[in-house]
């Protein structure tokens, strides 16, 4: 409970104390160990993103559709998915309206379906940068 502020002005009055009697060593000091704990963490964070490349590697170069085949397989099926959504599904509606009316398929959800398209067009796009670069054949 702080009554009157006073525990603000205790705390204020700390910092300042800390200041006075902290040199400048000691404040260096500080900042070369949060440097080098910063400096651990993106080594961890580089470990893991090169594991993590060489089991896309490894999973690329694999012989069988059941573990090389994944992606192609996520894309055609969300190339399917776009031309139910954008070709096949419209174009049923205006024929059930036109000739038969009965009751329409369901429509997709596009809002995951484009989630996901985008997303493997983003990495498709960076496949092609590097490929335009020359740092992977």
């Amino acid at each position: 409970m702080n009554i009157l502020g006073i525990g603000s002005i205790i705390t204020a009055v700390g910092k300042v104390a800390d200041n006075l009697f902290t040199s400048d060593k000691e404040r260096l000091d500080i900042e070369v160990q949060k440097a080098e704990i910063a400096l651990q963490e993106k080594a961890i964070d580089a470990s893991i993103v090169a594991r993590v490349h060489d089991t896309n590697i490894a999973e690329a170069q694999h012989r069988s559709v059941f573990v090389a085949g994944w992606r192609p397989f996520i894309g055609w099926v969300g190339g399917m998915a776009l031309v139910y959504s954008f070709l096949v599904y419209p174009i049923f509606l205006w024929v059930n309206a036109i000739f038969w009316n009965v009751t329409p398929p369901p429509s997709l959800d596009d809002e995951f379906l484009f989630n996901i398209i985008l997303a493997m067009l983003g990495v498709a796009g960076m496949r092609t940068f590097e490929k335009y670069k020359g740092v992977s054949k």
